[in-house]
């Protein structure tokens, strides 16, 4: 089984329609850039916040990876809604 079968598709000997799959890589893609997105959040906000690792965040070390956050959401929505009002 290739990783485009599903266990009930294969079972029953019928390939899985064009649109099924298309739907299936969507969703993996999808997930796949959250958590990159995720992963690259958490690494440049905690990397310019935390200059000090302790055993818990300072009130300002919060602060800042609050706004760190909301910054770079707010910028990938900006790149997001450029990139795809260009097509």
């Amino acid at each position: 089984m290739d990783s485009f079968s599903s266990p009930s598709m294969s079972s029953s000997g019928s390939q899985p329609s064009t649109e099924a799959v298309m739907e299936q890589i969507k969703t993996q893609l999808a997930q796949a850039y959250a958590q990159e997105f995720m992963e690259t959040l958490g690494t440049k906000c905690f990397a310019k916040c935390v200059t000090k690792p302790g055993t818990s965040l300072t009130g300002s070390e919060s602060s800042c990876i609050s706004r760190c956050v909301e910054r770079y959401i707010e910028a990938t929505g900006i790149v997001s809604r450029a990139l795809f009002s260009q097509r």
